[in-house]
């Protein structure tokens, strides 16, 4: 095994940072931006391996200022936060935690897609504030089977996605950089195009500089008053200025979010509507899905002690 000094990027789970602690005598980097600095002064050159999370990840000038650094361990599907051109450039090994996560981030879409169109948490609300008794039924909601559902990035996760859907009798289409291969869903050749022939997109596109604002005010209005928005990726994938107001003047019929461009602050408008149903970033967050997130990302870190590899690396 090789001896190497690992420095954690973040809080993790308890489970992970015991054990990067406790088998490798793991140092966290500090929070307050003065320590942090002081530190990476001293220290900077000492570490050869970051454990971080999707969250919070090595970025551009935390990279610069470990000039020996030579993995990434990441927990979490997703890397946007770490810088990986420069990593890739420096022949820095960068791993993250897929598949273990897939089906739970597939059923909070679910969830979403559900709730949004029939007003599930909205109709909570109203018993909870007794409106039942005093005002009568619950206003009528939008069938959830048999819809024209379009899903933004046909991977991993996707796939999962259209296969819970073709539960609900949905006519399935996606668009992604490239057709996939062995899928009978048809092809739209941009998001717009998607949009455009779908009731409800979900979104489900990595994050990262090269999908930052994929679904534009052209996109949302593409998808129409009578139009659904579920989005279980990066809040970054979304221009949420333009959703907001779609939202408030009615040119977007509602949506279903789980992640925003800068949480965990939620845009005040969106606290106020009923049509559209808020998650605090829960995707992937159940106990089996965290403990199979962990026991990856520390069989990504023991691989690379004892290899020099990861079991999943994160390719260029």
């Amino acid at each position: 095994m090789k001896n190497i000094a690992v420095l954690q990027v973040g809080p993790l789970m308890p489970v992970v940072q015991e054990t990067i602690i406790s088998d490798y005598g793991a140092v966290r980097l500090p929070d307050a931006p003065a320590e942090r600095a002081d530190f990476l002064r001293q220290h900077g050159g000492t570490f050869d391996v970051a454990v971080t999370s999707g969250k919070f990840g090595v970025g551009t000038d935390l990279m610069r200022a470990l000039p020996n650094l030579r993995a990434v361990i990441n927990f979490g599907v997703g890397y946007d936060t770490t810088d990986v051109a420069q990593a890739f450039e420096r022949g820095i090994i960068v791993s993250n935690t897929p598949d273990v996560l897939n089906d739970c981030v597939a059923d909070t879409a679910l969830a979403l897609y559900v709730d949004v169109l029939r007003g599930i948490s909205a109709a909570d609300r109203f018993v909870r504030r007794g409106d039942w008794l005093s005002k009568g039924n619950f206003p009528l909601a939008t069938k959830a089977s048999g819809r024209k559902v379009g899903i933004l990035g046909l991977g991993r996760i996707g796939k999962v996605i259209a296969r819970r859907l073709e539960g609900f009798d949905c006519e399935i289409s996606y668009h992604s950089r490239n057709p996939v291969a062995g899928v009978d869903y048809r092809y739209a050749a941009s998001p717009r195009d998607l949009a455009a022939g779908c009731e409800v997109l979900i979104v489900a596109a990595a994050g990262g500089p090269g999908s930052t604002g994929l679904v534009d005010a052209g996109v949302i209005e593409a998808l129409g008053p009578r139009g659904y928005l579920i989005n279980i990726a990066r809040g970054s994938v979304v221009d949420q200025d333009a959703l907001v107001d779609a939202l408030l003047s009615g040119r977007l019929g509602g949506a279903g979010l789980d992640v925003f461009v800068d949480e965990p602050k939620v845009p005040q408008d969106l606290l106020e509507l009923d049509n559209v149903v808020l998650l605090p970033h829960l995707g992937s967050g159940t106990h089996e899905t965290r403990a199979a997130m962990a026991d990856l990302t520390l069989a990504n870190l023991r691989s690379y002690a004892e290899t020099g590899s990861a079991v999943t690396p994160v390719h260029p």
